[in-house]
């Protein structure tokens, strides 16, 4: 009879455990490392030092994060908790992580161990696929039911890119679900900002609890406070009934407010005085009703500008900027390029059994314009070209080009306002962008990248280092 395994009295993976795991990881990764419970490094294999570019001797002992700025192995020696699947940018490179901590008899952490499972995504395509799949069912039946009662449609996961901004904006998130405080979000026009707030609110503790929203810039400034607070019948003329305004709908949950840097002055204060005291009182009633609500507020103006020409109140402003999140344009963030594609495409149905994709030359057609519409244009350009295409759904650089908005006037622009250089710094500079330009198109892959340039990987990674 086989005996059941008890794991009594251990708290964790051990020193020995690791010891005794350590060739594995050496030989099974594509990269191991550990640090001690200074988060110092005391081991790292020779396939890590090969992929981050570095010698074993010199960087023994240095902290983590001198070495590898976007490592998480400070917060798994501080927390004590593992961080089984990660993704982590490195130099353009987009490696699949998993990081575990181990520990002393006594329980206490005393440091870390980190793999590189995949140095390349390429081979999780089909989980990758798979998931996406099972994820767009969920996100149907959640929409499905989202149109019967006030609850989002998003979590953090529809938020997609794996740049180090997108990333930092995920971090940023997570840390605002965790917290019951106003958040601020900030970005262009189409970067994503509803769904980063929906997703703030799935993954916080009033999930179960409402979301509602209003755009501040939809709604007649003569309206607006009736649409905030609410109306009591006979309020003024024509409001024959009581009206539940938004703050009271959001009771318990979430009220999110987009573009509110569109708020006359004249709301501002009853706006404040609402958070500040926790209670509303509705047009043409005398009783104040409490409210319990968390407030996330986005805009595209720059409020700070704003509160210095006295068009919004500072007070406001330090009232609903109490953790700020940046989500960064489409244009800095060209890398998730091909992840965003990928995921709208499937979306997009092209017909029974069929898919709808893109080549990488259609992705690198895409880096080259500037996206002031952001993640919303990206949408439509890829449903135009689509919508256009008399093939089989496989999106090339020539199908982008059909839909793509003209910027020959911006192109000119710049050509005629460029000095002439000497042709040797033209000829490299050519060099460097073409490099990037694959890079981008193979989303970091530097094998596919020196494919789609025609030279040997040996070749790129000289050119690279030249170029750096």
């Amino acid at each position: 009879m086989a005996q059941p395994f008890q794991p009594t009295g251990i708290h964790g993976l051990t020193r020995e455990m690791i010891q005794a795991f350590m060739a594995m990881f050496d030989k099974a990764s594509a990269g191991a490392i550990a640090v001690d419970r200074d988060t110092r490094i005391t081991w790292i294999n020779d396939r890590y030092c090969q992929l981050l570019g570095v010698h074993a001797p010199d960087v023994i002992g240095k902290p983590v994060r001198r070495v590898i700025p976007q490592s998480r192995m400070p917060e798994v020696v501080a927390s004590g908790d593992p961080l089984l699947l990660d993704i982590m940018e490195h130099q353009n490179q987009q490696l699949v992580v998993t990081r575990l901590p181990y520990f002393d008899p006594d329980g206490a952490v005393i440091g870390a161990i980190a793999c590189v499972l995949y140095d390349d995504l390429q081979p999780l395509t089909p989980l990758v696929s798979k998931y996406r799949r099972l994820h767009q069912d969920l996100m149907a039946a959640r929409k499905a039911l989202a149109r019967k009662a006030r609850s989002t449609r998003y979590s953090l996961s529809d938020f997609i890119g794996a740049s180090p901004g997108a990333l930092d904006v995920k971090r940023r998130a997570r840390l605002a679900a965790g917290r019951d405080m106003p958040v601020l979000l900030l970005g262009e026009t189409g970067t994503g900002k509803e769904v980063l707030a929906q997703a703030i609110h799935s993954g916080s503790a009033r999930a179960e609890r409402p979301f509602v929203a209003v755009n501040v810039a939809a709604i007649p400034d003569n309206l607006l406070e009736a649409e905030f607070f609410g109306v009591t019948a006979g309020a003024y003329t024509g409001a024959d009934r009581n009206r539940t305004g938004r703050f009271q709908l959001a009771n318990g949950g979430t009220l999110f407010l987009d573009e509110v840097g569109d708020m006359p002055l004249s709301l501002q204060a009853k706006l404040l005085r609402a958070l500040q005291e926790g209670e509303v009182e509705p047009l043409g009633s005398s009783t104040v009703t409490p409210v319990d609500v968390r407030v996330i507020a986005a805009t595209s103006r720059d409020l700070g500008t704003m509160v210095a020409e006295g068009a919004f109140r500072s007070d406001l402003y330090y009232r609903l900027n109490v953790m700020e999140i940046t989500v960064p344009p489409l244009r800095e963030r060209l890398a998730d390029l091909g992840v965003l594609c990928e995921a709208f495409l499937g979306d997009m149905g092209v017909g029974p059994g069929a898919r709808a994709d893109i080549t990488d030359s259609g992705i690198a057609a895409l880096s080259g314009y500037d996206w002031p519409g952001n993640i919303r244009e990206l949408r439509n350009v890829l449903e135009r070209a689509l919508t256009m295409d008399e093939g089989d759904g496989l999106l090339d650089a020539e199908a982008i080009f059909r839909v793509l908005p003209s910027q020959s006037g911006k192109a000119a622009f710049r050509l005629a306002a460029r000095p002439i250089k000497p042709l040797s710094k033209t000829v490299a500079e050519a060099e460097a962008r073409a490099i990037e330009e694959a890079l981008v198109a193979s989303r970091g892959n530097r094998s596919q990248a020196a494919k789609l340039l025609g030279i040997s990987r040996s070749v790129l990674y000289d050119k690279l280092s030249r170029v750096s």
